[in-house]
C-alpha cells in the first residue's frame, strides 16, 4: 500500500518556520565568522538575501503554479520567466561587464534541444505539471554549469594573461590561445553533476527519486525517472560548459569593467 505524501512530507506548521529560521540564522552566522568572501560579494549578507528571497518566491509560485498549469500559454510563459531569471543570473554571476547577456546563450544551447526532444517525444506534456519542474532541473543545471565554467575561464584568462602571450607569440590565434589556457579551468565546471551522478544511490538520493517515492511510485519507477535526469543533466552541462567557454575564448564574455 502506498504511503500518502502528506504523512512523510514536511508538516507546514510553526515548528517548520522555527527550524528554517534557525538554520538560515545559522548559515548567516558561519559565512560571518569564517568572514566568506570573494572579493565581490560577501557571502553572509548574500545567504541572509537569498534565504529571504526564496521564500518570498516559493510563496508566490505556490499560489501561481496551480492557475498556470491550466492555461498553455501561461506555462509556457513560466518556463520562459524560469530561462530569463538563469540567464541574468549567470550573466550577472560571471561578469558585472555589459557581455554578462551572452550568459543567455549557454543556457539556451544546453537546456531547449532537451526540452524540446522531451516534448516531441512525449515524454513530457506540453500541458500539465510535469514541464515545470523538468524545465526547471534543467534550466538550472544550465546555470550552475554556466556560472562555473564562465567563472573559471575568465579568472583563468586573466591570472595567465602571460601565457596567452606567448602563445600568440607562437603563433596561435587568439581564440586558440585563448581556448587554450581557459578550458582545463572551465572544464571542473562538470565535476559537481559527474560526481552526483557516480554516487546516486550510494551517498545521496537526489530529489526526484524521493519525490517520487514520496508521491507513492515504485522504486523502480523513481530509479527511472532520476536515471533520466541525471543523464540529461550531463547532456546539458557538457553543452552548456562548451558553450560558455567558447564565447570566452572568443572574447565574447570578459572580465569586469575595471577589474585589472
Amino acid at each position: 500500500m502506498a504511503v500518502s505524501a502528506s504523512t512523510t512530507l514536511l508538516p507546514v506548521d510553526r515548528t517548520l518556520g522555527v527550524v528554517l529560521a534557525a538554520l538560515l540564522i545559522a548559515a548567516v552566522a558561519v559565512a560571518a565568522y569564517a568572514r566568506l568572501s570573494d572579493g565581490r560579494e560577501d557571502y553572509a549578507r548574500a545567504i541572509a538575501l537569498a534565504g529571504l528571497r526564496a521564500t518570498a518566491q516559493l510563496a508566490a509560485v505556490s499560489f501561481v503554479i496551480g492557475w498556470v498549469v491550466h492555461h498553455q500559454a501561461a506555462l509556457i510563459g513560466f518556463v520562459v520567466l524560469m530561462y530569463t531569471v538563469a540567464a541574468r543570473t549567470a550573466g550577472r554571476r560571471i561578469t558585472r561587464d555589459p557581455s554578462w547577456r551572452w550568459a543567455a546563450v549557454p543556457i539556451a544551447a544546453g537546456a531547449l534541444p532537451v526540452v524540446v526532444l522531451l516534448v516531441t517525444t512525449g515524454l513530457v506534456p506540453l500541458d500539465g505539471i510535469a514541464l515545470v519542474p523538468v524545465a526547471g532541473i534543467l534550466i538550472g543545471g544550465a546555470l550552475t554549469a554556466t556560472v562555473l565554467g564562465g567563472r573559471r575561464a575568465i579568472e583563468e584568462l586573466h591570472t595567465r594573461h602571460g601565457e596567452v602571450e606567448a602563445a600568440l607569440a607562437l603563433g596561435f590565434t587568439d581564440r586558440d590561445a585563448r581556448m587554450e589556457i581557459a578550458r582545463p579551468a572551465a572544464s571542473t565546471a562538470l565535476v559537481p553533476g559527474l560526481d552526483q551522478t557516480r554516487t546516486v544511490g550510494l551517498v545521496t538520493l537526489p530529489g526526484a527519486f524521493v519525490g517520487m517515492l514520496l508521491g507513492g511510485a515504485s522504486p523502480v519507477m523513481a530509479g527511472a525517472v532520476q536515471l533520466f535526469v541525471l543523464v540529461a543533466l550531463l547532456a546539458v552541462q557538457a553543452v552548456s560548459v562548451a558553450v560558455v567557454l567558447e564565447l570566452c575564448a572568443r572574447g565574447r564574455i570578459v572580465r569586469d569593467v575595471g577589474v585589472t
